[in-house]
């Protein structure tokens, strides 16, 4: 088993949702104070949050790489708002720089109003067979290969990499999506699929359903949840800790919540905010899983709640469903990485010493290219 916790890279972290009461600024500072934390304490790594609401995520993971030694950086690629080839690039380099410490989340975006601000105006579907032709060329392209390709949304001629990753054949790719068309990208192209908290049966089907696309192109995935966290020392202090982080939150902050998200036409929100239907009441849908966050959070919605003992009971209960992999929040961030990793990873068989790769020596330019018609001619023009 792996844990990543989240680093919140919008404006405001704090003890409570639906309120500015007890909120902190998110500083560069405290950021790097969460990453510290996360890199000490023993987790896998971090996933970066993207979109228009949020630090952009490259630049202030490439801030960590240089105050951390251990954790990896879960890192998103945008299909229609970054070409691959310069995406290409910017793993590499990343990944060079961090000694294989990169982890590629791809996220195709379920917010049209979001994506029209970044110049995509496609349909649904339209933008996971978007994603699709993205994928084979990025990899074919951090892989080693010069790519050309023509397809109905991109247009690459000799797209390839100067300088390569340390990972090979790339950084793995991290994919979240609930959709029939999201199902068919993750089988066909991904590493590691991430489903939001549901309750464990609807996980089940999802891994099932994956796993058979996945069985149809010769290929096998792996599988993650993201899912927030309250674990306290006893089940009611963690149930009070639950209450006391939505004391706050009241019928008008839930039903601008809920207006704002139903813009999206992402599957996977469609069904976070299915589960709490928009109300306080009955939020523990399945034993310790709790809704209460998704009432005004966009995205994962859902945390375990309880005692220690009870958490690692029920991540257990996902990890024989298949589940490797938690990436785990909790309010404030800094305090319950901490809070988590003293609770939690003592009852949990984790995997907490991720491999630090040494890049390749960059000697001669035909070892870079791995092409030496190629770079005779990259000397030549030098």
């Amino acid at each position: 088993m792996q844990i990543l916790w989240f680093i919140p890279t919008g404006s405001h972290d704090g003890r409570y949702l639906g309120t500015d009461i007890g909120s902190r600024v998110v500083t560069p500072d405290y950021l790097q104070q969460i990453a510290q934390a996360v890199d000490s304490l023993g987790y896998t790594g971090a996933l970066l949050p993207t979109g228009s609401s949020c630090e952009d995520a490259w630049i202030t993971a490439a801030t960590f790489i240089s105050v951390t030694k251990r954790m990896k950086f879960l890192v998103a690629i945008r299909p229609g708002i970054t070409s691959p080839s310069v995406a290409a690039r910017m793993a590499a380099t990343f990944d060079r720089i961090s000694q294989g410490r990169l982890l590629i989340n791809v996220v195709t975006g379920g917010d049209p109003l979001q994506l029209a601000g970044d110049g995509l105006h496609l349909s649904h579907d339209d933008r996971y067979d978007l994603t699709d032709e993205f994928l084979r060329v990025w990899r074919g392209i951090v892989s080693g290969e010069t790519v050309d390709f023509k397809g109905k949304y991109l247009d690459i001629k000799g797209g390839k990499l100067l300088f390569p990753p340390v990972q090979k054949p790339y950084p793995p790719l991290w994919f979240g999506g609930s959709s029939a068309a999201a199902k068919r990208v993750a089988a066909k192209h991904i590493d590691v699929y991430l489903t939001w908290g549901e309750p464990p049966q609807q996980v089940a089907q999802k891994i099932a359903e994956v796993r058979r696309l996945a069985a149809e192109q010769g290929r096998t995935v792996r599988f993650g949840i993201r899912l927030h966290v309250i674990v306290r020392e006893t089940e009611s202090a963690a149930w009070d800790a639950a209450n006391e982080l939505i004391k706050y939150v009241d019928e008008n902050a839930i039903a601008k919540a809920q207006k704002e998200l139903a813009h999206s036409d992402s599957e996977g929100q469609r069904r976070m905010s299915q589960l709490h239907g928009g109300s306080r009441e009955a939020l523990e849908i399945s034993p310790n899983l709790w809704t209460g966050i998704g009432l005004v959070r966009g995205g994962a919605g859902t945390a375990l709640v309880g005692d220690p003992d009870t958490v690692a009971a029920r991540m257990l209960e996902y990890r024989n469903l298949g589940i490797e992999t938690f990436v785990f929040s909790g309010y404030p961030h800094l305090e319950e990485a901490y809070r988590t990793a003293e609770l939690l990873f003592p009852r949990l068989p984790l995997q907490n010493e991720p491999t630090l790769l040494t890049p390749p020596a960059l000697s001669t330019v035909s070892e870079i290219v791995g092409n030496e018609k190629f770079a005779k001619q990259l000397t030549s023009a030098s």
